[in-house]
């Protein structure tokens, strides 16, 4: 795969999470996939998701920066949103957030194996506390 069909197949996955449209989401990620060390699999993949789009209900994956060297992908994703009430074990309560999370993708078979997330807690925590 070239780095423009993996950019391009990154970019259909990012649009299927914003859709919510988790019938699709077997054609990006493997029945074997991992998430930050946990197999999480499609349904599992799912479920995380879904408990996401539930405590953050106007959640949206804005790709902010995006490097495709198959077979990874490195992402740069930025979020302006309000989760319901904690969000990263913060009490937020619908408050207003913008944050990044930064994440490296493994891609075999043209689908998800292995997924590395780290959210920018502390630009969070700083908002909280009124410092942004």
């Amino acid at each position: 795969m070239t780095k423009t069909e993996l950019s391009d197949l990154y970019r259909g996955y990012i649009a299927c999470l914003n859709r919510q449209d988790w019938p699709k989401l077997g054609q990006f990620v493997d029945e074997g996939a991992v998430h930050n060390g946990r197999r999480l699999g499609v349904s599992g993949y799912v479920e995380m998701l879904e408990r996401d789009f539930d405590e953050i209900p106007d959640l949206y994956f804005n790709v902010v920066t995006l490097v495709a060297d198959p077979p990874y992908v490195a992402c740069r994703l930025g979020f302006d949103c309000a989760p319901k009430g904690k969000f990263l074990g913060l009490d937020v309560n619908g408050r207003r957030l913008s944050f990044a999370e930064n994440v490296i993708y493994e891609f075999r078979g043209g689908k998800i194996v292995e997924v590395w997330s780290v959210i920018d807690k502390a630009a969070i925590e700083a908002q909280l506390r009124g410092e942004s």
